[in-house]
């Protein structure tokens, strides 16, 4: 769960440039002007991001808390394959956020519901027999700890 407060933190950066890229190229002068272009830009930003290092093996945070991710057999994946888990992984969020757009429910309750959501959704990891995510069960990849090299004393 650290690893993923790290990545948020992160990906706050991201988006920063991301929206203030399209802001600039958009020329958008209030933040509700252009606002579903903005969050397919940015949930097209994201995926590059996501794809892109997880078909490397490992995102900057996933580094630091010496976590990699591989297919089921233990290989790198692909970027097809690592396009897939991100998408599968938007089960984190598109419940709450479907229950916001069908029943237009104010921000709080939807923040409630999507901080319950999360919490279910990462306690239901424990009941997988490999203690995975079950996003990753359903894209055929999982997270493995690695152990960090030891450094060279010279």
């Amino acid at each position: 769960m650290a690893c993923w407060l790290y990545e948020g933190m992160l990906l706050f950066g991201v988006v920063f440039i991301a929206g203030y890229l399209f802001g600039t190229l958009s020329q958008t002068r209030n933040a509700m002007d252009n606002r579903h272009p903005l969050q397919f830009f940015v949930f097209l930003v994201l995926g590059i991001y996501f794809t892109w290092f997880w078909s490397k093996g490992q995102t900057l945070a996933m580094k630091t808390w010496h976590i990699r991710i591989t297919d089921t057999q233990g290989q790198p994946l692909s970027q097809p394959h690592a396009l897939a888990r991100y998408l599968l992984s938007w089960v984190w969020f598109l419940p709450p956020l479907s229950m916001q757009w069908l029943f237009e429910l104010p921000a709080v309750q939807v923040l409630v519901l999507s901080t319950g959501w999360v919490a279910v959704w990462a306690l239901l990891s424990r009941f997988h027999p490999q203690q995975q995510f079950w996003h990753d069960q359903l894209a055929g990849t999982r997270l493995i700890s690695v152990k960090p090299l030891p450094k060279n004393k010279s």
